[in-house]
């Protein structure tokens, strides 16, 4: 039987300046911590505007830095714990 045990929400905000957008990441674990993450995207000069496209950079860059940020606490959580890790982190 599979049940779920917690579920997270993660929070993504935006803001665009001229041709730079920054992607904010957000999300609460169920032990109250808050991990939060950011990404950015550069237009290049040549190319034509499209917001969502740097969007969808930044924001995938804020959430794998959020991944990573998870990987490095769940890591270091086994390791205070005495626990062998067997987790790669890359």
């Amino acid at each position: 039987m599979t049940r779920t045990l917690v579920g997270w929400h993660v929070e993504l905000e935006f803001m665009a300046e001229g041709d730079r957008t920054k992607a904010a990441a957000m999300v609460r674990l169920s032990d109250g911590t808050e991990v939060r993450a950011h990404g950015y995207s550069t237009r290049h000069s040549g190319d034509r505007p499209q917001l969502r496209v740097g969007e969808e950079v930044a924001g995938a860059r804020a959430l794998n830095d959020l991944a990573m940020q998870l990987l490095t606490k769940a890591h270091e959580e086994l390791r205070d714990a005495g626990r062998p890790t067997r987790y790669s982190l890359g």
